[in-house]
């Protein structure tokens, strides 16, 4: 049976390998890599070092380019659904032709395999075409949340209180309910700005635990212009950005 690994490698810095994803790194035969192109070349850079530290001798990497995705698309779900499905092919493949009959392959995730990733939901639907037998296993990562609120020496939570998780397009349409405590990511319209009439506390970071790691705190009405000009520095200099935030209302 062939069998696949989905390793979380943390949110940037390679020291958040956790020994659990070291094994699995040198039990593998065949790393699956999905070129983003030029501008995220670093991204890929970083799998690549972590294989060359970790993989054991004779290690394969196969190489495929990630399709394309319309990131402001009209319909939403039926845009990510197609993505999902273009991705869901190259994975097929992988498993199907560069893998033996025991052999074991692997991907790795940014961050945490659970939290805003699709790769658990392509292997389900690799699995539900039934072209390919495999088993596959998740090794858990540092999420970009758990590194974020380290790196600022504050908790999720507060006592008693939920916390809730979501996206930028959620947070522009209005503020969760009965929630104080609020984690955005996939911002990518400062969804935050909306909301300098409220009583909130931001802890801001980008690029969470690599060398171009940026972190703002503050009252969110006092630093949200600096925030913005950050962000929009930072995408212009690299191409793109990984952002996250937690919004605590006081």
């Amino acid at each position: 049976m062939r069998k696949f690994y989905v390793i979380g490698i943390g949110a940037g810095d390679p020291d958040h390998l956790t020994l659990q994803a070291v094994k699995a790194i040198a039990a593998t035969d065949a790393f699956l890599i999905l070129e983003k192109g030029e501008e995220k070349a670093d991204l890929t850079g970083l799998r690549r070092a972590m294989l060359a530290a970790h993989a054991r001798p004779g290690h394969r990497l196969v190489e495929g380019r990630d399709p394309d995705r319309d990131r402001t698309p009209a319909q939403y779900a039926p845009t990510v659904d197609g993505w999902r499905s273009a991705r869901a092919e190259i994975f097929e493949r992988f498993i199907a032709e560069d893998l033996a009959e025991d052999g074991t392959g692997a991907f790795l995730v940014w961050g945490d395999p659970s939290l805003y990733d699709s790769t658990l939901a392509i292997l389900e639907e690799v699995t539900e075409r039934g072209r390919v037998a495999f088993e596959y296993e998740v090794v858990p990562g540092i999420s970009s949340v758990s590194a974020l609120l380290a790196k600022h020496r504050t908790n999720l939570n507060r006592v008693g209180r939920p916390v809730q998780i979501t996206t930028g397009r959620r947070l522009a349409e209005g503020w969760p309910q009965d929630a104080d405590d609020v984690v955005v990511m996939l911002d990518a319209r400062h969804a935050f700005t909306r909301h300098l009439d409220q009583d909130l506390t931001i802890y801001w970071g980008a690029y969470v635990g690599t060398p171009d790691e940026i972190l703002v705190s503050g009252k969110l009405a006092e630093v949200s212009g600096r925030i913005e000009e950050l962000r929009t520095e930072a995408r212009a200099r690299k191409g793109w950005i990984m952002d996250t935030y937690l919004l605590r209302r006081a």
